[in-house]
């Protein structure tokens, strides 16, 4: 495709400022419009499993973003109720080892700032600030930038304005489920949160994620919820959620509150491009529960491989065309891992025993070997 073709992405999120790094690690330039008035990422800590560090070290980021991520030794599975170890998959050198790059914790302001200083200092990459898009299309791009795109990038979240315009595109639902999100720092935290380990606690209908951050750990609750839950808002975790927790694990949570309520959304799937110009990538086009943690790293495949298409192909459509067949399988597949997660993180009565004798039986290495499909992914580009 030709270098000088204007591309222009809307939303400079995670996966909107991906694509911009990635557009101009191929020589094409690209504008980049986004509502808010400064770059101020919302929530605390996100999971970066391999598939996505790989990326980001291609995208020459790793020596910035390793000043602030942990690698946490282990990624684990407890029994909520007694706190019992139910199963363990290796991570920290191990996961440098197995798959090539590392498995991190990170804050999400801090991943935000490294990508956003990353396209401020690129001359290929421009940056259009407070420009709220009601109704996207091509003149009004133009009437912002300057330019008016051939391609049209929609990066704009769950709530995409671009998706609302797009013909046969997926839906956004409620999950039904909520996550409410705290954090508690290192020197008030109990001994059953290890700093050295991602820990998912699991219990009936709901399970709490503890990982480490900068000096504190970040807690997340999911459970069932309702969607007239204010996002963002202060609010506490429902008690009847957290009664057949350990007495230790709620003592917790209840020291880490206020929680911040987040109703999770989907987006059904559904096209993602409009066959010429328009085209979705990350939650916009196929937003999933967090249930694998690879919300982020979706995002950033996405950006990075969709530049790699755009750079290749003779043609936009051409490219949307071989983008849409090799994501398209991928993403079904970490969705149908996250709806197994939710099933099994969620089991009650005898689900819940066959599940943790089933894992019981499993050795780290041949759980980690289970992810090899998703954490050792070389995306393309």
């Amino acid at each position: 495709m030709q270098r000088d073709l204007p591309i222009a992405i809307v939303g400079a999120g995670i996966a909107g400022l991906t694509a911009a790094l990635s557009l101009a690690r191929h020589g094409i330039s690209v504008d980049i419009v986004e509502q808010a008035q400064s770059l101020k990422e919302v929530g605390a800590g996100l999971q970066l499993s391999p598939n996505a560090t790989a990326v980001l070290d291609r995208l020459g980021l790793t020596d910035t973003l390793s000043s602030h991520w942990r690698e946490p030794d282990a990624i684990r599975l407890a029994d909520g109720s007694s706190l019992r170890l139910v199963a363990e998959v290796p991570a920290g050198a191990y996961a440098r080892a197995r798959w090539g790059h590392p498995y991190a914790a990170i804050h999400r302001a801090d991943l935000q700032q490294t990508l956003a200083e990353a396209v401020a200092a690129n001359p290929l990459c421009r940056m259009h600030l407070g420009h709220r898009l009601d109704g996207i299309d091509a003149g009004r791009i133009e009437t912002i930038t300057g330019r008016r795109p051939a391609v049209l990038i929609g990066a704009d979240g769950a709530r995409s304005s671009l998706r609302a315009n797009l013909p046969g595109a997926g839906a956004r639902r409620f999950s039904g489920h909520v996550a409410w999100r705290m954090t508690l720092p290192f020197a008030e935290a109990p001994d059953i949160l290890d700093a050295r380990a991602v820990t998912a606690f699991m219990a009936n209908r709901a399970h709490a994620v503890a990982y480490p951050l900068r000096d504190a750990f970040n807690l997340v609750v999911i459970g069932p919820g309702s969607s007239e839950l204010a996002a963002g808002m202060a609010g506490p975790v429902p008690t009847a959620l957290l009664s057949p927790w350990h007495r230790e694990l709620r003592a917790a949570l209840t020291k880490a509150a206020p929680a911040i309520a987040w109703p999770l959304y989907e987006v059904a799937d559904g096209a993602w491009d409009d066959g010429s110009q328009r085209l979705l990538i990350g939650d916009a086009a196929h937003a999933m529960t967090p249930f694998a943690a690879q919300g982020a790293a979706m995002a950033i495949e996405d950006g990075f491989e969709l530049a790699g298409f755009l750079a290749e192909a003779r043609s936009p459509a051409d490219a949307f065309t071989a983008y849409r067949r090799h994501r398209a399988g991928r993403i079904d597949k970490v969705r149908a891992r996250a709806a197994f997660n939710r099933f099994a993180y969620h089991a009650a009565g005898p689900f819940r025993l066959g599940r943790n004798l089933v894992l019981a039986l499993r050795s780290r290495e041949s759980l980690a070997a289970d992810f090899d499909w998703l954490y050792g992914y070389q995306a393309r580009g």
